[in-house]
Formats: structure tokens, C-alpha cells, sequence
């Protein structure tokens, strides 16, 4: 108990207003920021590792040698190498289809057919283009880093993975006939948590409209972005269905336990 006391910088404070004035607490959502024990840097970890393989991946792609003109320049010619797919073929800024098809993007026919079932987990880490990209990872910086400061990273980390790979299956599902991409999956686990949290802890929220007012805002940006090429919403779906399930390992009060 006294090492997790330590590890969570000084323990568990009373759940009263330890002596503070009213508003003392009025920079965050919560009446009590003492909840906040942990430092986050594996959200962080996974944002640059996104971005790490978003960058291979266009290194890979070589537009400017692989490109047949047909649906048009490359975008963005001074990156060389890393130029952008045409925008008829993928508006998203990104690579080609057969690039993430053999990157390990997410194909049915590939998983049930070929025993590759380990595009299940690498279509997580690929993106359809720096849109897609963009959008995942501020979403993933906006709310993975609060939860993981709140619940701390093997929580996070675990819904993270689970979900992403749950999203992978539900879109391998239902999707059959297109190359799907993205840590979409893993952000709704993730958006999942944060709402199960908000009811959990419902009465210690002090501004509840924000609260909600910012979860709706990010599940509506990124369920726009599922009707794009190689993004869907069905992997959305099965990550949040996911942390459902893992709702109570992730979102119980943090005063009983790491």
C-alpha cells in the first residue's frame, strides 16, 4: 500500500475540499484535482509511434515512382518520396490502397482465406492519409492523456489494445470487400471509457455540460471521418462495444485502486 501510495505521487486525498477555497478546482472538469496521480507517456508513445508508421508507410508508398498518371499527379511533389497519393485516388493526403494492403492493412478475404490474422492488430497502427491521422491522434491527445493521468497506463493501454483489436474484428466483418485502416477502434474504446467514467463519477464532475459537450464533439468528428476511404465506422462501433465490456476494470472510483 505504501509503495502505491508513492507510485500515485502522495496517495489518496480526502474526497472533502482539503481546505481549499471554492473554484480552487474551476481549471478542470472535476471538484476534486487530486485525482490526478499519474504521469502520462504511453498515450504519447502511441501518438508518435502512429506517426512513426504513417511516415514508413509513405516512404514505402514512393508516389513519384509507383504512380501510373492515371488518376493524376502526385500531391505535395516537394516531400519526393513521401509526395501524396492523387487526390482522386485517395483524398485523405495518404498512400496508395495496394501500399496499405501490403503494409498489413485490414482485407477479410486476407484474414479468413489466407491465415493472416495478424492484420487484425497491424491495420490499428496504419492511417489512410494525414486527415485520418490528424484527426485520430488529436482525438487520442485530447482524451487518452487525462484518462491515463487519471487511471494510469496499464488501464489505458489494456483498453486501448482490446478495443482496437475488437473494432478490427467487427470490421472484418462486415466490411469484405474493402482494405480498412486505422486506430479507430482503439480511440472509441478509449471514448467509451471516458463516457463510462463520466457516469461513474458523475457527482464529482463540476461543469457536466462540458463534459459531454466535448465527448459528442469528438465521436461526431470521427464518425464523419468513417464514411471516408478506408476508415469505418463499423471498427468505431466494435471498440466502443469492446470497453463496454471492460468498462468496470477502466472507470471504477480511483480512490479504490490503481
Amino acid at each position: 500500500m505504501a509503495n502505491e501510495d508513492l507510485e500515485r505521487g502522495g496517495g489518496m486525498k480526502n474526497r472533502g475540499n482539503n481546505g481549499h477555497p471554492p473554484g480552487y478546482y474551476s481549471s478542470t472538469y472535476y471538484a476534486e484535482a487530486s485525482e490526478t496521480h499519474w504521469t502520462s507517456w504511453l498515450i504519447p508513445m502511441f501518438v508518435v509511434a502512429n506517426v512513426a508508421v504513417f511516415v514508413v508507410v509513405m516512404y514505402v508508398n514512393d508516389c513519384p515512382k509507383k504512380n501510373t498518371g492515371i488518376e493524376g499527379a502526385c500531391v505535395a511533389k516537394f516531400l519526393r518520396r513521401l509526395s501524396f497519393q492523387p487526390l482522386r485516388e485517395n483524398p485523405l493526403f495518404g498512400p496508395s490502397s495496394s501500399t496499405l494492403e501490403k503494409l498489413g492493412g485490414l482485407e477479410w478475404n486476407k484474414v479468413v482465406y489466407g491465415d493472416q490474422g495478424w492484420r487484425l492488430v497491424t491495420c490499428i497502427w496504419l492511417h489512410a492519409g494525414v486527415i485520418h491521422l490528424l484527426a485520430n491522434m488529436l482525438s487520442l491527445v485530447f482524451i487518452g492523456i487525462r484518462l491515463e493521468q487519471q487511471f494510469g497506463f496499464v488501464r489505458i493501454g489494456i483498453i486501448y489494445l482490446v478495443s482496437g483489436f475488437g473494432g478490427s474484428i467487427l470490421s472484418s466483418l462486415f466490411i469484405q470487400h474493402n482494405i480498412s485502416v486505422g486506430a479507430s477502434g482503439a480511440l472509441f474504446g478509449l471514448l467509451g471509457a471516458m463516457l463510462s467514467e463520466l457516469i461513474t463519477n458523475w457527482s464529482i464532475y463540476t461543469n457536466k455540460a462540458a463534459a459531454l459537450f466535448t465527448l459528442v464533439v469528438i465521436i461526431a468528428i470521427n464518425l464523419a471521418v468513417g464514411i471516408l476511404p478506408h476508415v469505418d465506422n463499423f471498427a468505431h462501433i466494435g471498440g466502443f462495444l469492446t470497453d463496454s465490456s471492460l468498462a468496470s476494470f477502466c472507470c471504477s472510483d480511483p480512490s479504490l485502486g490503481g
